[in-house]
């Protein structure tokens, strides 16, 4: 584990103070204890503000309930012992003056002494005084192996027999948990069901948006759309089918970068939502949905911090899905925006770490004007692909009538007349085709019978496609998937330059 290699360097180098950020205290203090007994030959005095100091019987509530003392203890024991120091919660009181100053002047004995304090707290809360002092540490949330131990040990506990592949996907929808919360959630799970199975993955999943319940950012969207609710997009739906497995163990050990993410292209209701809600399904993986307008916070430097929490959560929860719908209205031509460069500041540190991002957060951004896309967005590199998404052409209608009508009357989907319904349809995309397949119903409704072919026809003639509205922008778009930069959804759209 790269902590416990950085941690024993920092300790042989008597770095004075190290900062340990993390919600896992019993993990972290389990690890240092196991890391400090391999490697170093140290005492360790652990100390909260609530018990003082515990695990050394010598020193048994010492310090309750005074900070200032806790760091005493440091003075007291002799020069030539070893010792580790965990301050539990101690960031609270690093703002106290006494402590502040304190910290500063036993600094000196660290650096000469075998000495070392390591504060562990859930909140990163350094003053500007100590700065220089204090080192952070980084301390991850369990990883695969780690959480696959952990899953092994317990089905062996209460001999559950899983297969190979079960274990893969439930370490995977385990990430971003903390092994306390990996436990409690597998024995909500036995409790519930006696056993762990395919029904816990949706347990896990269900855990995992509590965590994303805590911040307005983010929202976790429930899908229940599948691939096949896809008419048409075959070039889409085989990129797609390609890389569901492409987060799994045997995709890493075989060598197989993560994929970063898509950008698709088009037009209002051509089935960009449905498409990021589908894949989320389809792969097993949580998707998150980020509001960009809560973002741009009013107070200065507030959105640069709710773009790095919105990162950090991201990258927690991972392996996930990050949908980012409308990106191009998020980030239109920032130079026309009176913010003091807020959102050039956004946007350059958003596109930074889509280039950059090594954990495993799928990005899938939807655009419907490809002029108000900042070229940094659409350079390779930031998606692994972009996609257009057209207009349905006669064969893709007919399909997505099926679909939708199946959906509304799957005991009667024989009695619709589709190459009526995908003739008259022409420049309909596929959210307006069901909508006139709702209008049909209600109309039928109304006159209490069963909805026909002709109510839905009735319904297409009085609506009036997006399409014909936006023409130019239409026209534009297509012009741009003519050009060869953009990749064509379905094959069966084929333009000449």
């Amino acid at each position: 584990m790269k902590f416990n290699s950085e941690l024993a360097l920092f300790l042989k180098a008597r770095y004075p103070i190290i900062y340990i950020n993390t919600i896992e205290e019993d993990r972290v203090e389990y690890v240092i204890r196991k890391n400090i007994k391999t490697n170093l030959n140290r005492s360790i005095y652990s100390w909260d503000f609530v018990d003082g100091y515990t695990n050394n019987p010598n020193n048994e509530g010492f310090a309750k309930r005074n900070p200032l003392q806790a760091l005493e203890l440091v003075e007291r024991l002799s020069a030539e012992t070893p010792a580790l120091f965990l301050l539990k919660d101690f960031n609270r009181f690093l703002t106290d003056l006494s402590i502040s100053r304190k910290l500063r002047n036993i600094s000196r004995i660290l650096k000469l002494q075998p000495k070392t304090i390591i504060i562990i707290a859930s909140d990163l809360t350094i003053p500007k005084e100590l700065q220089d002092l204090v080192t952070i540490l980084q301390f991850q949330l369990p990883l695969e192996d780690e959480i696959s131990q952990e899953l092994n040990r317990l089905t062996e506990s209460l001999n559950i027999k899983i297969e190979p592949k079960l274990l893969e996907t439930l370490t995977r929808a385990c990430q971003g948990l903390s092994l306390e919360r990996i436990r409690r959630v597998l024995s909500k799970i036995i409790a519930t069901y006696k056993t762990i199975d395919e029904n816990s993955i949706a347990v896990l999943l269900s855990e995992k948006k509590q965590i994303i319940s805590q911040t307005e950012i983010l929202e976790y969207s429930s899908v229940t759309e599948k691939i096949a609710s896809l008419g048409g997009l075959d070039n889409l739906k085989d990129w797609i089918n390609k890389r569901k497995t492409a987060f799994s163990i045997q995709a890493s050990n075989y060598g197989l970068p993560t994929p970063r993410g898509l950008l698709l292209v088009g037009i209002q209701g051509t089935g960009k939502s449905l498409t990021a809600k589908a894949i989320a399904n389809d792969w097993q993986l949580p998707l998150l949905k980020l509001d960009v307008g809560k973002l741009f916070g009013g107070i200065v430097g507030e959105s640069e911090s709710r773009l790095r929490q919105m990162i950090n959560l991201a990258e927690t929860i991972s392996p996930c899905i990050l949908w980012i719908d409308e990106i191009d209205k998020a980030f239109t031509n920032t130079e026309s925006k009176g913010d003091s460069g807020t959102s050039n500041r956004i946007l350059a540190t958003f596109i930074s770490w889509l280039s950059e991002k090594n954990k495993p957060v799928f990005v899938i951004s939807t655009a419907n004007n490809i002029d108000l896309l900042p070229l940094e967005i659409i350079r390779k590199g930031r998606f692994d692909e972009i996609f257009f998404l057209d207009l349905p052409n006669k064969s893709e209608r007919e399909e997505i009538f099926k679909i939708h009508i199946r959906e509304f009357r799957p005991n009667n989907i024989e009695s619709f007349d589709y190459s009526k319904l995908a003739q008259l349809s022409e420049s309909f995309s596929g959210a307006e085709i069901r909508q006139s397949i709702i209008e049909g119903m209600y109309h039928a409704f109304y006159e209490k019978r069963e909805f026909t072919t002709e109510d839905i026809c009735l319904a297409l003639k009085e609506l009036i496609p997006l399409a014909n509205l936006e023409s130019n922008q239409m026209l534009k778009l297509q012009n741009w998937a003519s050009s060869g930069q953009i990749r064509l959804a379905s094959s069966k759209h084929i333009y000449l330059n």
